[in-house]
């Protein structure tokens, strides 16, 4: 599992599969080579390279997670001051930072289900559902069906990122994607990406597609269904797949 922080209030990222917690960790952890900015550990994975995506310059830092991981709060360092005489907001950015734990084999309680209000038809999060079809329809690969269940599991989670200020795959509570969607009901957890700060779904979208993690999971033509949620005090974003 990675952790990364970055510039606050700059937009983050996180993917997470399902396959890599079914297949374990006998292979070693991996870097992408990502552009500077984006930071991304992955599993494993034998699908053949996916043709290459060219979306608009933004700042991000993102991560692909490994489900059922336990990870510990990790800071980067400080953020330089700004030079003297230079205008307001121009201080450098700290980089960002990951780190990665063995599994966890403990399993966390269900917490109290809450009312959440489901996203509205053309709002943000249903724009982010047909561009992630136009995508997959352009590398060969079927359309995602919008699941209520799944849309209900990613619509808590942004909530609660929002409601308690954190940015993460597991819950304050201790529970993973995978779990979170099966407590709605849904059978098979496919995968999981996470964005901050992104104020639009073209914007997030082309942060995902721009991320080897997050586009693999994107790509990824076993996964059958999709929800999507949004928060919008901060912009937290929630895709979750299933099979």
């Amino acid at each position: 599992m990675t952790r990364l922080t970055g510039r606050r209030g700059g937009p983050l990222l996180i993917a997470l599969t399902v396959g890599a917690l079914l297949a374990g960790l006998g292979t070693l952890l991996g870097v992408d080579a990502m552009p500077a900015g984006l930071a991304s550990t992955t599993g494993m994975s034998n699908d053949p390279p996916l043709p290459a995506y060219t979306p608009p310059t933004t700042q991000s830092s993102s991560a692909l997670a490994l489900p059922g991981e336990t990870l510990p709060t990790t800071t980067g360092p400080p953020a330089p001051s700004p030079r003297a005489g230079a205008p307001p907001g121009s201080a450098t950015a700290a980089p960002p930072r990951t780190t990665s734990q063995p599994p966890r084999t403990t399993t966390a309680p269900r917490s109290p289900s809450s009312a959440v209000a489901p996203p509205t038809s053309g709002g943000p999060a249903a724009q982010v559902v047909a561009i992630t079809n136009q995508q997959r329809a352009a590398n060969g690969c079927g359309a995602l069906t919008v699941d209520a269940r799944l849309t209900a599991a990613a619509q808590k989670h942004s909530a609660d990122m929002s409601a308690g200020g954190y940015f993460d795959h597991d819950s304050q509570d201790g529970r993973t994607f995978d779990q979170r969607i099966r407590a709605e009901g849904y059978p098979s957890p496919g995968a999981e990406n996470i964005a901050q700060g992104q104020r639009s779904a073209q914007e997030v979208m082309d942060d995902w597609m721009n991320s080897p993690g997050h586009r693999r999971n994107i790509l990824d033509c076993s996964l059958r269904t999709i929800g999507v949620g949004w928060a919008s005090n901060g912009n937290y974003w929630t895709q979750d797949f299933g099979r």
